[in-house]
């Protein structure tokens, strides 16, 4: 779309491949677009400029309610050097989803790939080229008008940065123990569940630091009314393999649509491995672990890809799931998404979005 581009004076040191960690470095540019009080001029002023600090009066709304929204995806190095987006459309898709719940004007996806798109061609050198590592996109809106009351804001500033990260776990693809939450809540029906904000993750944090403490990787939440169905593992779906079928909770408003959840039902039904998407309560959970067909669980997300879970914690007592390992089938999802983000596997179901060289 033709953005203006200024260029750092001042480029970052790139980090060691194999000291990236996730979210701890942040690559030498960002996108920045503003929108003011006339919405008949809309978003304006899409421009690419040094990474560095945002300037925000102490009264823009964002910092009182909370009006903000954000994404995250991929950029990946294939084998031969090129580089693409994962699912950007998606990401966009949700987007405007998310703007919609939060009352901001919404962005329209294809600025809001050519916005990734572009950034991610002038920092290219930023994407690593090591197994399991990638460039990682946040696209971000935030209020920014400086008023004391209740009300959509007026002013908004759109961003994306980028961040070189390696495994999300410090365990890597091993396999995690998840405590069951059964007194605190994520999201309830009716709320913004289902939208990518800020307060979905800030209700997250006070339950999730209580299973580290005693001993557990993250959360599986359930709902907020009886707290008898599973809903998400931390910030992420979850699956459950129990028999041959696999089942995930259905997007009902609560549910955040997730882009890697989309791809491992695409796969898996690709496969021929029957998938259903419903409501699963944690007693069925049970009975299947005690009479044996309850085969794997594991989340999934695009920070993670699929995560395992070995164990859960229930009222007090723990639950090996399978043998407690990696199971075949988040194993071989796990390495079937990489292998296609990585160009090393046919893009099958066109996914992958190339990025323009410079």
């Amino acid at each position: 779309m033709g953005f203006e581009i200024v260029r750092t004076q001042s480029p970052r040191p790139r980090p060691a491949q194999d000291a990236l960690g996730f979210g701890r470095h942040f690559s030498d540019h960002m996108f920045r677009m503003e929108y003011g009080p006339d919405p008949a001029k809309g978003w304006y002023a899409g421009r690419i400029v040094p990474y560095g600090p945002l300037t925000l009066e102490p009264a823009a709304s964002v910092l009182h309610y909370g009006q903000t929204i954000f994404e995250g995806l991929k950029a990946f190095r294939g084998a031969d050097g090129s580089i693409a987006l994962f699912r950007p459309q998606m990401h966009a898709a949700r987007f405007v989803q998310s703007a919609d719940r939060l009352c901001i004007p919404r962005i329209p996806e294809e600025l809001f790939v050519d916005a990734c798109r572009e950034l991610v061609a002038l920092d290219h050198e930023w994407v690593p080229g090591a197994d399991g590592a990638s460039l990682y996109l946040r696209p971000l809106v935030l209020a920014t008008e400086p008023f004391l009351g209740v009300r959509p804001s007026l002013a908004y500033t759109f961003l994306v940065i980028t961040s070189p990260v390696g495994a999300y776990y410090a365990s890597g693809f091993a396999p995690v123990r998840i405590k069951v939450e059964r007194q605190m809540v994520r999201a309830a029906r009716g709320g913004v569940g289902a939208s990518k904000t800020a307060a979905n993750y800030a209700a997250s944090l006070a339950a999730a630091e209580r299973a580290k403490a005693e001993g557990f990787a993250q959360v599986l939440w359930t709902d907020a009314a009886e707290h008898r169905y599973v809903e998400e593992v931390g910030t992420m779906n979850v699956f459950f393999q129990i028999g041959e079928e696999v089942i995930t909770p259905e997007l009902d408003g609560v549910i955040l649509p997730g882009v890697t959840r989309a791809s491992v039902i695409e796969l898996l039904r690709h496969r021929g491995v029957p998938v259903v998407e419903r409501k699963l309560a944690l007693q069925e959970i049970l009975e299947a672990h005690a009479d044996g067909r309850l085969r794997e669980a594991f989340g999934s997300g695009t920070a993670a890809v699929v995560s395992p879970i070995s164990a859960l914690g229930v009222d007090g007592e723990l639950l090996t799931v399978g043998n407690g390992g990696v199971g075949p089938l988040a194993g071989s999802l796990f390495e079937e998404i990489i292998a296609i983000q990585h160009g090393t596997a046919p893009d099958l179901f066109g996914w992958l979005v190339p990025v323009p060289s410079r």
